[in-house]
């Protein structure tokens, strides 16, 4: 008989494996919606939808490994980093979708998330306040007009699966939806930035949406994804302070 496993538990959802089927349990039904949509509409490889009913999602296990995790050495060579960057490409190059994703926040929104998280971790004694001081510059470089892409919205490197230098499997689309590409390419680079030039080859100029590749952006997206992430994840049992995580990748901005 198959165990049951659980992959992440946590207030809002939660995701159980059973052989090779994934349930999600989510509280919040719009993130199942939008899930299930973007899946379907995506041109690249996704679990295959099983069935979904009201705050759950049945989806089929994904072959093939990830290139690593953040806060850990990257498993990966060039060529299968290029590949993430190729197939993330053809994601941003796809027609728009119908709904906004977590990538698409207006930059007066962001700055005014941003400004309260920065005040509450230099209240709370989370982070020195030179350290936030700092991010929170390098993170006002996202704060700009960019044209909309079809974007994953959550693309961790621990969501790519690849075999070799093919990438089999995208998974957890919930926050998928219209936004930034540069959030994406941002988020798949957190943690890894030895291979940002490796996913920026595969990734190159497209043949559709005209995406302007900044790399001041990336990091500002890299600040500014690590300051908003720092209390959530310590309110919700992850350590962000653990080596390779976002503590590690808002020093390296200093």
């Amino acid at each position: 008989m198959d165990e049951v496993t659980v992959v992440v538990a946590h207030s809002e959802r939660a995701t159980l494996r059973v052989g090779d089927v994934f349930l999600k349990v989510d509280a919040d039904q719009a993130r199942i919606d939008a899930e299930v949509e973007a899946m379907s509409l995506a041109p690249v490889p996704t679990p295959e939808v099983l069935w979904h009913k009201p705050s759950v999602l049945a989806i089929s296990a994904v072959q093939g490994t990830t290139l690593g995790r953040l806060g850990e050495p990257s498993t990966g060579a060039a060529a299968g980093w290029a590949a993430a960057g190729a197939a993330i490409r053809k994601l941003h190059d796809a027609p728009l979708p119908p709904r906004a994703g977590r990538a698409g926040r207006s930059a007066v929104a962001l700055a005014a998330e941003l400004d309260d998280e920065c005040a509450v971790l230099v209240a709370n004694g989370l982070l020195p306040a030179d350290l936030v001081t700092r991010n929170r510059r390098v993170a006002e470089a996202v704060l700009r007009p960019w044209t909309p892409a079809f974007t994953h919205g959550d693309l961790q490197i621990a969501h790519v699966f690849l075999d070799g230098d093919e990438v089999t499997g995208i998974i957890d689309w919930s926050e998928a939806g219209r936004g930034d590409a540069l959030y994406d390419l941002a988020t798949f680079t957190l943690g890894h930035e030895e291979h940002l030039g490796d996913v920026l080859a595969g990734y190159g100029t497209g043949t559709g949406t005209d995406i302007d590749i900044d790399i001041d952006v990336i990091h500002g997206w890299w600040s500014l994804r690590s300051l908003l992430a720092v209390r959530w994840l310590a309110e919700h049992g992850f350590d962000p302070f653990a080596p390779g995580c976002e503590v590690d990748v808002l020093r390296s901005r200093m």
